[in-house]
């Protein structure tokens, strides 16, 4: 059995700029991709306004591969996409990026070598190199204006990959420090509700009780930390310490 390739390879056909390059050496190395494959570029290789683009992704085109044509730079895989932003009048599986990249984890895994193949930023890809790929990679983008920059495909193909391949949560809340655990919310909600009785704020009698039970619910529906509550504390005894200063 084949070694599975543990993610695709990048292939960029005909690049016609450097700058170019090494901002799709960015948008790969911004998602843990390393395997950059360059068919032909335009102004020669190596190409130093990549090097100066790529910033902290040169590696990334220290190890790329050089080849001379598509069919050389793809040779070795055995599935490959295509990208393209219009139809090209080719019969084949479309996929959408993330729809792709979770094909393409299922083959890696299955132990394929897999390949992306992107166009030069003038046209896209000519219908000889899509010819060569197994299937398309669309984008819904407008149709006003199916023009992506190699770079933002790059990046949006990646993002796809990574979102497909590290787990992530769809929200969360980062929190600076531990989370209060329920005593020091309630050790807190008596500071405050202690406070706010001896300054007369539950008022009248008959809403005090109603009131309280508001006040509860309010700390109970703030995600606080440990140090969130200390402040909110903090804040209480200045403003007692200060109205006691007031009165003297």
């Amino acid at each position: 059995m084949p070694t599975p390739h543990p993610q695709p390879a990048f292939v960029l056909i005909r690049p016609q700029m450097g700058e170019n390059i090494g901002a799709a050496a960015r948008a790969m190395w911004n998602f843990g991709l390393d395997r950059m494959r360059i068919v032909d570029p335009r102004d020669g290789w190596p190409n130093q306004k990549a090097v100066a683009m790529a910033s902290g992704a040169g590696r990334l085109l220290d190890e790329a591969q050089l080849f001379d044509d598509t069919a050389g730079a793809i040779a070795d895989c055995s599935f490959v996409y295509a990208t393209t932003a219009r139809p090209r009048g080719l019969t084949k599986p479309v996929f959408t990026p993330e729809a792709a990249m979770q094909d393409a984890r299922a083959r890696i895994a299955a132990g394929e070598k897999v390949a992306v193949m992107f166009g030069p930023e003038r046209a896209g890809m000519e219908n000889d190199d899509i010819a060569r790929a197994n299937a398309i990679i669309s984008v819904p983008i407008n149709p006003d204006f199916p023009s992506l920059n190699l770079a933002q495909c790059v990046l949006l193909t990646g993002y796809e990959w990574r979102r497909d391949t590290v787990p992530t949560e769809a929200t969360r809340v980062d929190a600076l420090g531990d989370w209060a655990e329920q005593i020091e919310i309630e050790k807190l909600a008596d500071h405050y509700e202690k406070r706010l009785d001896q300054a007369g704020f539950f008022f009248p009698d008959h809403k005090a009780a109603n009131m309280k039970i508001n006040m509860r619910n309010l700390w109970s529906r703030m995600p606080l930390t440990r140090a969130d509550v200390q402040m909110l504390h903090g804040i209480m005894r200045q403003m007692v310490r200060w109205k006691e200063r007031d009165k003297g």
